[in-house]
C-alpha cells in the first residue's frame, strides 16, 4: 500500500475534523468549552462516547489479546454493563442535584478542599498516563507503516499529530467533541465491520465457518472458571464492573460529555444506549481478533500481538482499500480518547486546581488561562508518547487497566465513604490515606504477580515462590481496583468521625 495514498487520506481527514472545529466552536465561551453549555444531544453524546470508551487501544490490543487470552476480555465488558448501570442511576442523580461542571466539586463540598484537590489530582495522574498510552501506540502503527517510508522521525509525527488535535479543540472543547467523535466513531465502527468482512472472505469462508474454526483453535472461550488465574470470570466481572464505575463514572472526561446533556434523563438514556452498544462492539473486535490469527496463522505471520492488525491490513495480499479503511479507522479511534483527555484535564485543572470558576476577572483573562493550560497539557503529553516510546511496553491494554486500578482507587474510596456514610473527615489526613491506599494494593499486587511486573519493569524481585506459597497460588487481576477502593474506605474510615 502507498504510504503516499495513506498519508493523503490522513491528512483529508484531518482538514474535515478541522471543518467541523470551525463550525462547532463560533462564538464559543469557557462554559460552551467545559460541559457545551448544556445543550447536547443525547443520541450524539451517546454514540460518540463509544469512541472514547474504545480508543485505538481497543482498536489494536483487543484483537491482538485474543492469540494468548481468548474471547475472556468479553468478561470484563461485561462487567462494564453493570458499572454503567450504577452510574446511571447512581452516580448521575447525584451530579444532577448538585449542578456540577466538575464531578469532584462534590468532594469538595462532602469532605472540603483536601478531598476536592485529591480526587482532581488522582484523575490528572491516571488520565494523563492512560491516554498517552493510547497515543503511543497509534503513533507507533503510524510511523511504521506511512512515516517511515518518509523518512519523518517520531518525534516530529508525535508533534504534527498533538498540534493538529489542539487546532480542532483549543477553541470548542465539549461542544466541538460530541461532533467530531461522532464522525470519528462512525468511521471506528464501519471500518471495524468492513475489516472483518474482508478478513473473513480471505479465510475462504463466512462468520459462521469463520467462527467455527475459531472455536476448534480454542479462541472463542468467553468464561475462564479457573480462580488462581488473573482472567478468572468473578475478577474480571467485578473488576470490569468497578473499572466501570470509577474510569467513566468518576471520570471528568467521561462525565463532562454526560452532563453536556440537558437533563437527567436523557443522561441516563445516554449511559445506557452507551452500554448496550459497547456489548455488541466489544464482541466484533474479539471475532476481528480470531479471524486475524486464523489468517495470520494459514500465512505463517509471526508479530508482536500490537502489530497484528496493521500488518495484515496493510500487507500486500490485499487490495488498496482496506488500508485505507484501516488507517482512517485507526485514527478515529484515536482521536476521540485522545481530543476528549486534553480537553477534560484542562477543565480538571482550571476548575479544580485554578479553581477558575471562583476567581474574580473577566471571561477574557479565563480565557486565557485556560489556553495556557490547554497548551501546557499538549506539551505534557508529548513528553509521555517520547517516554512510552523509551520504554516500547507491548499489549499497551493490560498496562493501562493495571495503571488504572492503581489510580482509580482513591477515587472510588473517596466517592464510595461520601456517599454511602454520613461521616466527617480529618481533612488533614486525607491526602495521607490517598497516597497509603494505592501503594498497599501495589505492594500486595506484586506480590501475588511479580511476574507481570518483572516483563514490564524488566527487573527481578526474587519472590516467586514467596508469593507462591503466600497466595497459593492466586493472582490478582482486574479486581485490584476494587481491592484498592476498599483499603482507601478503611483507611478513610479511621480518620473520621460520627457527624453531631
Amino acid at each position: 500500500m502507498s504510504p503516499v495514498i495513506l498519508f493523503s487520506f490522513v491528512i483529508g481527514y484531518f482538514l474535515l475534523l478541522l471543518a467541523v472545529a470551525w463550525y462547532t466552536s463560533k462564538n464559543s465561551s469557557n462554559e460552551a468549552f467545559f460541559i457545551g453549555n448544556r445543550s447536547s444531544n443525547w443520541m450524539l453524546v451517546a454514540f460518540g462516547m463509544i469512541g472514547t470508551s474504545l480508543s485505538g487501544v481497543t482498536f489494536v490490543s483487543v484483537p491482538g489479546g485474543v492469540g494468548s487470552g481468548n474471547f475472556y476480555y468479553f468478561q470484563i465488558v461485561l462487567g462494564y454493563l453493570l458499572g454503567y448501570i450504577v452510574i446511571a442511576f447512581v452516580l448521575l442523580p447525584l451530579y444532577y442535584s448538585m449542578n456540577l461542571t466538575s464531578i469532584y466539586t462534590y468532594l469538595e463540598k462532602r469532605f472540603g478542599v483536601n478531598a476536592h484537590k485529591a480526587g482532581a489530582f488522582f484523575f490528572i495522574l491516571s488520565r494523563t498516563v492512560g491516554a498517552t498510552a493510547r497515543l503511543y501506540l497509534v503513533i507507533s502503527v503510524l510511523q511504521i507503516f506511512i512515516f517511515n517510508k518518509f523518512g519523518i522521525p517520531f518525534m516530529i509525527t508525535t508533534i504534527v499529530i498533538l498540534l493538529l488535535i489542539l487546532l480542532y479543540t483549543f477553541e470548542g472543547g465539549v461542544k466541538t467533541i460530541i461532533y467530531t467523535d461522532t464522525l470519528q466513531t462512525a468511521g471506528m465502527l464501519m471500518g471495524l465491520i468492513a475489516c472483518i468482512i474482508v478478513i473473513v472472505k480471505s479465510l475462504g469462508t463466512d462468520i459462521g465457518g469463520a467462527l467455527s474454526l475459531m472455536s476448534n483453535e480454542g479462541y472463542t472461550k468467553i468464561f475462564n472458571w479457573n480462580i488462581k488465574e488473573s482472567s478468572f470470570a468473578l475478577k474480571h466481572l467485578i473488576g470490569g464492573m468497578f473499572i466501570a464505575i470509577a474510569m467513566t463514572g468518576l471520570d471528568q472526561e467521561m462525565m463532562q460529555k454526560n452532563i453536556s446533556v440537558k437533563t437527567l434523563k436523557d443522561s441516563q438514556k445516554n449511559m445506557l444506549t452507551l452500554s448496550a452498544v459497547l456489548l455488541l462492539v466489544n464482541f466484533l473486535f474479539l471475532v476481528l481478533g480470531g479471524a486475524l490469527y486464523l489468517y495470520a496463522a494459514s500465512k505463517n505471520i509471526t508479530v508482536p500481538p500490537d502489530e497484528l492488525f496493521p500488518t495484515i491490513a496493510l500487507s500486500q495480499a490485499f487490495s488498496g482499500s482496506i488500508g485505507i479503511i484501516f488507517i482512517i479507522a485507526l485514527i478515529s479511534a484515536l482521536f476521540p480518547s485522545v481530543d476528549g483527555a486534553i480537553t477534560s484535564l484542562t477543565s480538571c485543572f482550571c476548575i479544580d486546581i485554578l479553581g477558575i470558576k471562583k476567581k474574580e476577572g473577566s471571561e477574557k483573562e479565563k480565557k486565557r488561562t485556560r489556553l495556557i493550560v490547554h497548551f501546557s497539557f499538549a506539551f505534557v503529553f508529548f513528553l509521555m508518547v517520547l517516554l512510552f516510546k523509551w520504554i516500547n511496553d507491548k499489549l499497551i491494554i493490560d498496562f493501562i487497566l493495571k495503571f488504572a486500578g492503581i489510580t482509580y482507587g482513591p477515587l472510588l474510596g473517596l466517592f464510595a465513604f461520601g456517599i454511602l456514610t454520613k461521616r466527617e473527615l480529618n481533612k488533614k489526613l486525607i491526602w495521607t490515606v490517598c497516597i497509603v491506599a494505592p501503594l498497599l494494593a501495589l505492594g500486595i499486587d506484586i506480590m501475588s504477580n511479580p511476574a507481570w511486573y518483572e516483563a514490564k519493569l524488566h527487573v527481578n524481585f526474587g519472590i516467586n515462590i514467596f508469593s507462591e506459597n503466600l497466595f497459593s497460588g492466586y493472582k490478582i487481576g482486574n479486581e485490584l481496583i476494587l481491592i484498592n477502593g476498599i483499603f482507601t474506605f478503611i483507611g478513610l474510615w479511621f480518620i473520621s468521625k460520627k457527624v453531631k
